[in-house]
């Protein structure tokens, strides 16, 4: 039996979030489309996958048995969709980059000059992603490979280190802080921190409020959460939290927002990286990994980066 791709990503985000209202504005559709189209899917299949309450949904067991296949089904279109992508673009000798924060022209400059005189008829893009949410595998799906700090790792990615990058506090210039020139881990960790967007990969989230060095989650604002670049900025404005970023995007950050950039110097580095989808064959993602390694490679020799491009 046919099912419209757009039907099961409805169910599937409705199965998710327990209430159709919620799941209408994640989907940026109407709610009453959306309840349309759920008691459209369930008609097609003769059997009802939800039952509405006053709180919002539950699953049926035949909602639930069907909720593992839709997802399946959804994983397998995303796929298709993005492998076609590739190969499009491997066809025209182009590459799509992706990023969260500065360009990497500007964070990596030696990266991107290198390949781009061994490759100068090259087509390259950039995108500006958001921050990563779910698995990293779906995240990379509409590019062929992004620049960014570590998100995690899971199966079927690989990933290049570039360099170490160092930390740094960045808070409005009228925070108590702003003064300071240089920051312990110690003197931060109980201070008001930003907040993610709870789809926002935890390990992401933690790696801006130092949760590997405090062992958990800090005090955050609760209001607003981000899950964007500008988002953060915005927050980072409205002088209502801190975070912290790799040095690189710090000093950038404080160009063109109220902020300071405040080296942390006991913080354990960002590990600024290239990260792509292994299936991915589009051979000038392989070239810019090997310039990629290369970099590191030096950088290893010099002491900044150990062999498994983690730390030295």
């Amino acid at each position: 039996m046919p099912f419209k791709q757009r039907h099961l990503r409805y169910f599937v985000t409705v199965a998710e979030e327990r209430q159709i209202t919620r799941a209408a504005r994640k989907l940026h559709i109407a709610q009453p489309a959306l309840s349309q189209a759920i008691a459209q899917l369930e008609s097609e299949i003769g059997i009802e996958l939800l039952e509405r309450h006053s709180r919002g949904v539950t699953l049926t067991p035949a909602g639930e048995a069907f909720l593992v296949k839709a997802r399946i089904a959804l994983a397998a279109g995303d796929d298709a969709a993005d492998t076609a992508r590739w190969l499009a673009r491997a066809a025209r000798d182009a590459m799509e980059v992706g990023f969260v924060g500065p360009p990497p022209t500007l964070n990596a400059p030696e990266l991107f000059a290198a390949f781009e005189d061994s490759h100068p008829d090259a087509k390259v893009s950039f995108r500006d992603l958001p921050f990563p949410c779910g698995a990293t595998r779906s995240w990379l799906g509409e590019v062929d490979v992004a620049f960014c700090h570590l998100p995690t790792v899971g199966p079927g990615v690989d990933v290049q280190a570039v360099r170490l990058e160092p930390r740094a506090v960045v808070a409005h210039n009228s925070h108590s802080l702003a003064r300071r020139t240089e920051l312990t881990v110690a003197e931060v960790l109980d201070e008001t921190f930003l907040s993610y967007h709870p789809d926002v990969q935890p390990t992401w989230a933690g790696f801006h409020s130092l949760d590997d060095h405090r062992g958990g989650p800090p005090q955050a604002t609760t209001v607003d959460r981000a899950a964007t670049t500008m988002q953060m900025g915005g927050i980072m404005a409205s002088r209502r939290a801190i975070t912290t970023l790799p040095l690189c995007d710090a000093r950038l950050a404080q160009q063109v927002l109220p902020v300071v950039a405040i080296p942390l110097s006991d913080a354990d580095p960002a590990v600024l990286s290239l990260v792509w989808r292994r299936e991915n064959h589009n051979p000038l993602v392989h070239a810019l990994v090997a310039f990629a390694a290369n970099l590191a490679e030096s950088q290893s020799a010099a002491g900044y980066l150990s062999r498994d491009g983690v730390g030295a």
